[in-house]
């Protein structure tokens, strides 16, 4: 069977209006492949413009292919950021181990990518701006099926009707808690959280990653190339959620110093960029887990309705790859029977991956001085991973290909 082509539409829909919520990965790969099958694309997302720059990603397994048949895999393969190893430091700041990065990830050399968040991001866009309707710095205020189409108010006044939506608009996804209800309902707190900024590259790295580690506490400087910025991260283990500090930034940046306030190596001056930097990310590592991705004529995809963490290192990938299906679902089906086929094909893919979060948490952030310890007798040993290392998840599902 002939693949598609894609500079060509590959089935008319016509008149099936869709509007999709969310701008980052999976909603314009969503909004790509549903112009393929005919659909009239609108793309609301809260942001003014595309985010370009940001951390780098994973494109790894049955992702891959996805992108290929994008016709994107030669542009990522040119962005591709060859990462040359990853260094293991102690609490004294001693080095433990530097490995092949692959040995880390559990990615096969020469094929998984790793790209900057803004050259997929821009890809994407590139691929589906022209014949997608990209509405920024609006999103949905309200949905309304009661009626034979959903009716839409946009945050910034509009009003319109489509006859699907699709939230594709993250974790915290606004259009998941108006169709099913609030996020706390879904969500499955894995233990930690995370700040994320970037800061001068002061350190002399280059296309390498250092992780300094103590029990319950990472920190890490990442330089996906050779110039003057790194991205930081900071890492630690919370029993409980800190629900309060999702509204306050001033409150989570000193959450995080006084998490790390004794720590050594080069935290402090970690601590002291990220006061000043203006693009911290904090958050807790959360899972999105549904009984169900659909409701009524409204669909959710990518970590809007299965976020794994980046524990797992797989979110980009579902996000791809569940557009991929939830279009191709609906190519010759009305919603219901599409919604229905997008999870019989696809949740067994999710879940897999889903689970590979327990292998990571454990493995790159132990809690505990004994487990410390023995992770980094695995890592001296060049014995991190076990044989399986979850790479099977990656590649699990067989991308289909759908009427055409």
């Amino acid at each position: 069977m002939n693949r598609p082509d894609p500079t060509t539409r590959i089935r008319a829909t016509p008149g099936c209006r869709a509007l999709i919520s969310g701008a980052s990965v999976a909603g314009p790969a969503l909004a790509f492949w549903l112009n393929r099958y005919g659909y009239q694309v609108t793309v609301v997302e809260k942001a003014r413009t595309i985010r370009s720059g940001g951390y780098p990603i994973d494109v790894r397994g049955t992702a891959l292919e996805v992108v290929r048949r994008m016709g994107l895999l030669p542009r990522l393969r040119d962005a591709h950021i060859d990462l040359r190893r990853v260094t293991f430091l102690a609490e004294d700041g001693g080095e433990i181990a530097s490995l092949d990065p692959h040995a880390v990830t559990g990615g096969v050399e020469g094929r998984d990518l790793e790209v900057r968040r803004g050259d997929l991001t821009d890809a994407l866009y590139a691929a589906a701006r022209d014949d997608v309707e990209f509405l920024f710095d609006d999103s949905i205020d309200t949905l309304d099926q009661s009626g034979p189409e959903v009716d839409v108010t946009f945050r910034g006044g509009g009003r319109r009707t489509f006859d699907m939506v699709f939230g594709a608009d993250g974790v915290h996804s606004r259009t998941r808690e108006l169709v099913l209800g609030p996020e706390d309902e879904f969500h499955r707190y894995l233990g930690y959280c995370f700040a994320v900024f970037s800061m001068r590259n002061t350190f002399g790295l280059a296309r390498e990653t250092v992780m300094w580690n103590s029990p319950g506490r990472a920190a890490a400087l990442y330089a996906a190339g050779d110039n003057d910025e790194v991205h930081a991260f900071l890492n630690f283990a919370q029993p409980e959620p800190p629900s309060g500090l999702f509204s306050n930034p001033q409150a989570q940046r000193d959450l995080v110093a006084s998490v790390f306030t004794d720590a050594g190596w080069e935290v402090p001056g970690l601590l002291a960029a990220m006061r000043d930097a203006d693009d911290v990310f904090f958050d807790a590592v959360t899972q999105i887990r549904l009984p169900r991705w659909s409701s009524g004529k409204v669909a959710l995809v990518g970590d809007a309705a299965y976020a794994p963490s980046f524990l797992t290192g797989q979110g980009t990938s579902l996000a791809l790859v569940g557009a991929y299906m939830l279009a191709g679902s609906l190519a010759d089906r009305e919603h219901t029977a599409g919604f229905d086929a997008y999870e019989r094909t696809t949740r067994d893919f999710v879940t897999a991956n889903q689970d590979l979060a327990g292998k990571g948490g454990a493995t790159l952030f132990p809690t505990t001085a004994q487990e410390l310890e023995q992770r980094n007798s695995r890592l001296r040993s060049l014995s991190f991973l076990p044989p399986s290392g979850g790479r099977p998840a990656h590649s699990a599902l067989v991308l289909p290909e759908f009427p055409h």
